[in-house]
């Protein structure tokens, strides 16, 4: 995950959300600039890039939903091919 807040702010974002995984603090906006995510608001485009064991991005989503980006990353990495398809069983 990357945000263009300050490390502090991603701080409290992973503490409030149990957030188990690294975010990226870019409040310079040089990674969402070249990305091409920032906007000409300054904020930056909610989008999933999936990137490859061996750096390659193979896919974009550009239409995120919040309220489903877990579960839509989980499906999207199964279909490419990127991890293993999850058991019925859960």
């Amino acid at each position: 995950m990357a945000s263009t807040d300050d490390p502090a702010t991603n701080a409290e974002f992973a503490r409030k959300n149990d957030a188990n995984f690294p975010i990226l603090s870019d409040p310079n906006k040089n990674t969402a600039r070249a990305y091409g995510v920032l906007g000409a608001s300054g904020f930056a485009s909610r989008w999933t890039y999936y990137i490859d064991t061996v750096g390659i991005v193979v896919a974009i989503d550009k239409h995120v939903n919040p309220r489903s980006a877990g579960t839509d990353i989980q499906e999207n990495l199964e279909d490419l091919g990127l991890r293993e398809k999850r058991s019925n069983r859960q």
